[in-house]
C-alpha cells in the first residue's frame, strides 16, 4: 500500500489523500473520558483506523489558541465527552471544542486576564458529571461543563485553595498541580507539584467533596508522629520537609475502591542531609483506600533519593497471566528504565526484585542508603550508568571534548551528586517520563517511550556568588566587569527590571544561551545578586534557618557535546514493547531524529521525547513526543514497523486521544513544543480517514 504523508509548511496544510475512504455509520460514539484513558493504559477498542488504512489519514481539523510564547509548553491529553473536546492551552486557559470540527465552544481564563509570565507544564482537565475540574497555580476550579463558568457552589466562588489544609501557614506554602485530579464516587482526589528546593511543601494526597470542595481526607506522604513510616525521617522532618508528591497523577480502580499513586522524591532533591533515612513515602508506588485515604500497601523504588528519580507517571491497571491464572495487577514505569509489576490487591511483586549494594561515597553530611531495589524482570528498557565506551563518536572532535569533561566527573548508577559534577544516567527526564505507558489487553504488551539522555548534577556552595561563578563568570568575569565577548553586568539593575533580567536568564539573548532549567529559586537569587551585588549566603543568620543547606544545585544540565548533541552514542531515544506475561522486551526501536543530522545521513538516532503513546484494537500504536523532528507517528503494535508519519506545527509533547463520533474515528494531539529549546506552539490537530464524499 502506498504511503501518504501530511506536512505542515508555512502555516499551510498540504493534504495528499489516497484512494481509501470510509462511509461513516451514524450514531456510533466512543469517548476518551479520562486523562490517560480508562485504567490509565492509553488503550482504545476502536479499529476503524487500522494497520491497513492508517497511511491514508488526513487532517480533519485544526485549532490554534494563539497564546504560545517563547519557551511555552502545552502537554494536555485531550478529553472527549458528549461531542466536546477539552484541553488546556500554553497560558492555562481551558478550551472546549466541537470534537468533530474543532470549532471553539467556550474558553475560560483562570488568571482573570493576567496572562502568563512563565511557562506552565499542565496535562489537562477532568470531566465529572456537570463539571470540568482543572487546576491553575494553587487553585482547583470547578467549571460548568456547558458554559465554562465557575460553579459558585464549589469551594469559594468555584475554586478551592490547595495551600490550605497542609498543616503549615498558607503564606509559606507553594503548591500547584500539573496533572488532572481523579474522581471516585463523590470524591475528587488530587496530588500536587511542589518546589524541589527548600523551603518546600509536603506532597500530601487529598480528597475533596466533588460538589462542595470540602476536604474529606488527607494521606500524609511525609508521615507525622504515630503514622507508619514516621521513623524513616528525622523526628521533626514532617514540619519542614517537602516533596514526596504524586505530581504525575492518580489512577482509580472503582471496582476495588482503591486509588493508586506514584510519588516523587523528597526536597531538596540532591542533598538530603536534613532528611536522613529512607524517606517514606517518597519514590513509592502507593495503594490507598479511595474512600478513606488509608494505606493499603506501598513499595519504595528508591530509598533516600538524591538523583531526582521521581516515579514519572501514574500507575497503569493491567491484567496479566501467572501460572495459568489471570491476575489484576499494577504496572509502574520508572525514570531508571525499569518496569515494576505488582498484584493490585496485595502489592506482591509479580517478578523478582533484588536489593543490591550501591556506592556509599557522598558529600559531607550525606548518608546514602546501603542498598537499592533492582527488578530482575523485565530487563531495563534504558541503559544503566554511563561509561567511557558509551561516549559519542559522532565526530573525533566531539568525542575528545566529551571524554575530557567526562573524566573530570563522577559517573555510575547510584553515584551521589558531587562538587566535581556527577553524570546521572538515566537522566532526570528518564528513561520513562510523564507521558506514561500504553498497555494492550489483547497482547499484554506494555509500550514505553524512553529518553537516553545523560544529565549532569553538580553541587555548589549555597551562596549567590558560587551560583554566579558557575553560570556567568566564564563570560562576564567574576567581578562582573565583562569581557570582549560579553557586556559588563555592573549596574545592571539600573538598566533592566528584575523581570527583564529573569527572562534573559531563562531565554537567553544575542549570543548568550538561556538557562530554562536553572530552577526558579536559582533564577530569583541570581537576579537579586545581579541587581544588588549582595550575597545572601554571607548572612550568618541564614544558617539558623532549618531550611538552610550547605550546598545547592548548579541547575539542570543535559550532557551535550560542543555542537549541542547528546554526549553519548545513539540511540538517544527508544520505543519499547514489553511483554508483561513473560517479563521480556518484545521489540525496541530508535525513536526520533534530529532533522539536520538526518539530512547529513545520520538517521535513526532517536531523540529526547516527551508525551505518551496510545494503542488501539486496530493494531496501531500512535505517538507524537519526539522533540525536534515534530513528528506524529503510527506503528504496527506487534512489530514496531512504521506505518505512517506526519510533521506537526510544533512537537506533540503530549499524549494523544482517539475517539469516535457519528461513526468516524479521530486521533487528536496537542502541539505545544517548547522543551529543551524546541520551538513552541499552541494548536490541536485531529486526524481521520477521508470521507467517501471527499475521496479521490
Amino acid at each position: 500500500m502506498k504511503s501518504h504523508r501530511i506536512e505542515f509548511a508555512g502555516g499551510l496544510i498540504l493534504i495528499l489523500v489516497g484512494s481509501l475512504s470510509f462511509a461513516p455509520a451514524r450514531g456510533d460514539t466512543v469517548e476518551w473520558p479520562v486523562n490517560g484513558g480508562i485504567d490509565n493504559i492509553r488503550y482504545s477498542p476502536l479499529k476503524q483506523i487500522n494497520r491497513t488504512n492508517v497511511s491514508h489519514l488526513q487532517v480533519a481539523w485544526t485549532y490554534d489558541s494563539g497564546d504560545a510564547f517563547k519557551g511555552s509548553e502545552m502537554q494536555s491529553n485531550p478529553i472527549v465527552v458528549d461531542g466536546l473536546l477539552y484541553v488546556t492551552t500554553p497560558t492555562l486557559q481551558v478550551v472546549a471544542l466541537n470534537a468533530e470540527t474543532g470549532r471553539e465552544v467556550w474558553k475560560f481564563d483562570p488568571s482573570g486576564g493576567a496572562g502568563a509570565r512563565t511557562r506552565f507544564r499542565h496535562r489537562g482537565v477532568t470531566i465529572h458529571g456537570d463539571r470540568v475540574l482543572v487546576s491553575y497555580r494553587n487553585f482547583l476550579f470547578a467549571l460548568n461543563r456547558k458554559t465554562g463558568q465557575p460553579l459558585k457552589s464549589f469551594g469559594r466562588d468555584g475554586r478551592i485553595d490547595l495551600r490550605e489544609g497542609l498543616g503549615r501557614p498558607v503564606e509559606r506554602v507553594t503548591v500547584s498541580a500539573s496533572s488532572p485530579p481523579a474522581v471516585f464516587e463523590d470524591l475528587v482526589i488530587i496530588g500536587s507539584s511542589v518546589p524541589e528546593t527548600l523551603p518546600s511543601s509536603p506532597g500530601h494526597i487529598r480528597a475533596f467533596d466533588v460538589k462542595t470542595g470540602q476536604l474529606r481526607w488527607t494521606f500524609h506522604t511525609i508521615p507525622q508522629p504515630g503514622e507508619f513510616g514516621y521513623e524513616t525521617w528525622p523526628k521533626e522532618a514532617y514540619r519542614i520537609a517537602g516533596g514526596a508528591n504524586a505530581w504525575a497523577g492518580l489512577t482509580v480502580d472503582a471496582k476495588l475502591g482503591m486509588v493508586f499513586a506514584a510519588t516523587g522524591s523528597a526536597s531538596f532533591d540532591f542533598y538530603g542531609v536534613n532528611r536522613h533515612g529512607d524517606n517514606l513515602f517518597a519514590n513509592c508506588v502507593l495503594a490507598l483506600d479511595a474512600r478513606t485515604g488509608r494505606r493499603v500497601w506501598h513499595f519504595q523504588t528508591i530509598k533516600h533519593d538524591v538523583w531526582d528519580w521521581d516515579l514519572p507517571a501514574a500507575p497503569s491497571l493491567v491484567t496479566v497471566t501467572r501460572s495459568g491464572r489471570r491476575v489484576e495487577a499494577v504496572a509502574q514505569i520508572a525514570k531508571t528504565g525499569y518496569v515494576y509489576v505488582f498484584d493490585r490487591r496485595t502489592g506482591d511483586p509479580l517478578f523478582p526484585i533484588q536489593y543490591r549494594n550501591v556506592p556509599a561515597e557522598a558529600v559531607d553530611g550525606e548518608r546514602l542508603a546501603e542498598t537499592q531495589p533492582y527488578p530482575v524482570r523485565p530487563p531495563p528498557f534504558a541503559r544503566q550508568g554511563l561509561t567511557e565506551s558509551m561516549l559519542t563518536t559522532r565526530t573525533p572532535e566531539a568525542h575528545a571534548a566529551v571524554l575530557s569533561r567526562f573524566r573530570k566527573m563522577k559517573a555510575g548508577m547510584f553515584v551521589a551528586p558531587s562538587l566535581e559534577g556527577t553524570v546521572v544516567f538515566p537522566g532526570f527526564d528518564g528513561g520513562a517520563e510523564w507521558g506514561g505507558a500504553a498497555f494492550d489487553p489483547e497482547t499484554v504488551l506494555l509500550y514505553v517511550n524512553s529518553n537516553e539522555m545523560a544529565w549532569i548534577m553538580q553541587l555548589i556552595p549555597n551562596t549567590d556568588t558560587a551560583l554566579y561563578n558557575s553560570k556567568c563568570a566564564v563570560c562576564h568575569r567574576e567581578d562582573r566587569e565583562g569581557s570582549p565577548a560579553a557586556p559588563s553586568l555592573v549596574g545592571l539593575g539600573d538598566r533592566r527590571s528584575r523581570d527583564e533580567i529573569a527572562v534573559i536568564i531563562r531565554q537567553g539573548t544575542g549570543q548568550m544561551p538561556g538557562f530554562p532549567d536553572l530552577g526558579s529559586r536559582n533564577v530569583d537569587d541570581l537576579v537579586e545578586f545581579l541587581v544588588t551585588g549582595h550575597d545572601k549566603g554571607d548572612d550568618p543568620r541564614l544558617k539558623e534557618d532549618p531550611n538552610w543547606l550547605k550546598y545547592r544545585s548548579a541547575g539542570y544540565e543535559i550532557f551535550l557535546d560542543p555542537d549541542g548533541y547528546p554526549a553519548i552514542t545513539p540511540p538517544w531515544g527508544t520505543l519499547n514493547a514489553i511483554d508483561l506475561n513473560a517479563g521480556t522486551i518484545r521489540w525496541k526501536i530508535p525513536f526520533g531524529e534530529f532533522p539536520e543530522l538526518a539530512a547529513r545521513g545520520l538517521t535513526d538516532t532517536g531523540s529526547d521525547n516527551y508525551g505518551g503513546p496510545v494503542v488501539t484494537a486496530g493494531g496501531v500504536l500512535f505517538i507524537g513526543a519526539t522533540n525536534f523532528d515534530k513528528k506524529f507517528r503510527a506503528y504496527d503494535k506487534l512489530t514496531g514497523t512504521l506505518l505512517w508519519d506526519t510533521t506537526l506545527p510544533a512537537a506533540g509533547n503530549a499524549t494523544p486521544a482517539t475517539y469516535q463520533i457519528n461513526g468516524r474515528q479521530y486521533i487528536a494531539i496537542v502541539c505545544g513544543g517548547g522543551k529543551n529549546g524546541a520551538s513552541s506552539g499552541s494548536s490541536v490537530v485531529a486526524f481521520a480517514l477521508p470521507r467517501t464524499t471527499t475521496s479521490q
